[in-house]
């Protein structure tokens, strides 16, 4: 026979359970298809290390591509993970990205871990493969 005593304690560790989780570690960007080619004879901004371009209209704000020297590319999502809205796209300058919401900023080198402002987690980051002078960016 179960005493009350353990019945009562266990309802309080699962109610501290539900009660402890931090709501904000539970922000993920929804998941959305990705797969475009970019053709770095057109897009020539990104043949220059340091440089990253916006493209509209692809993942769930928007992806920015990230050049760190040639035949070297990163790709993320354009929302920032602490606002996650494809309405506070980030805005890109080379190897920063800033949020114009609540001004959270990422480093878009090594894995695009924000180095300002109330961001906790890195962006959502998507594959590139070069193929020539093509990048595939894709999830």
């Amino acid at each position: 026979m179960i005493s009350k005593r353990k019945i009562l304690l266990t309802a309080m560790a699962v109610l501290m359970f539900l009660f402890s989780c931090d709501k904000d570690k539970n922000k993920i960007i929804p998941y959305v298809p990705v797969s475009f080619m970019i053709d770095l004879n057109i897009v020539n901004d990104l043949m220059v290390p340091g440089n990253s371009f916006f493209f509209p209209g692809m993942g769930y704000a928007g992806v920015i591509v990230y050049c760190e020297f040639q035949g070297s590319y990163y790709a993320y999502d354009a929302a920032c993970t602490n606002e996650i809205s494809p309405g506070c796209a980030l805005k890109n300058e080379g190897i920063l990205a800033t949020c114009p919401c609540c001004k959270s900023q990422f480093l878009l080198i090594s894995g695009a871990y924000p180095s300002k402002g109330p961001a906790a987690f890195p962006l959502q980051s998507y594959h590139v493969s070069l193929l020539g002078s093509k990048l595939h960016v894709y999830n």
